[in-house]
């Protein structure tokens, strides 16, 4: 029996605003309508699991401990599966946490973690986001890809990419599902 699809979503940029590195649950701020654009993702079959690059832990801007605050935060201000996070960056200033890895996107380790744990149905599922990266890890995964403009957006993307959508937010990510 096949799984459920996923609407697999970054953080900043995507649920809160993109503010370059949140430190604490108290800079987290998201988006007003991110809880009722969750439900209605949940509402037609969908997981809501967030996929996130938090190099900021291996930077030394906050722990991995805050950083377990600020997603527990997130899910109760949301109501998001669960969140997924690398706290890895290959130049990090915390040796524990430099390194290369399969989980900062692009790489699609955190994607293969969420299939593993919620039995998704890739072939149906879809990654929203507002950075290239998260756009290429999301092809990287085989899935379909929806550009935001709530946070980088097409007017800073790092390289170039093409989306199999462009959304100007999370609301329009629910009319393309």
């Amino acid at each position: 029996m096949k799984g459920r699809p996923a609407v697999f979503l970054d953080r900043d940029g995507v649920l809160t605003e993109e503010k370059s590195y949140v430190t604490s649950v108290e800079n987290l701020t998201v988006f007003p309508y991110a809880r009722e654009c969750v439900r209605k993702i949940h509402e037609k079959g969908y997981y809501a699991i967030v996929i996130t690059n938090q190099s900021g832990v291996a930077r030394g801007l906050f722990t991995e401990q805050q950083l377990l605050e600020m997603n527990q935060y997130l899910i109760e201000l949301t109501d998001v599966d669960t969140v997924y996070y690398c706290p890895h960056h290959p130049e990090g200033k915390v040796e524990a946490y430099r390194k290369r890895c399969s989980c900062r996107k692009p790489g699609t380790g955190l994607f293969w973690r969420a299939r593993e744990d919620f039995k998704i149905d890739m072939e149906h599922s879809c990654m929203a986001g507002d950075r290239a990266g998260d756009i290429l890890a999301g092809k990287h995964a085989g899935l379909k890809t929806i550009l935001l403009e709530s946070g980088y957006g097409t007017a800073r993307l790092e390289f170039q990419i093409e989306p199999d959508h462009i959304a100007r937010d999370l609301r329009e990510v629910i009319e393309i599902l």
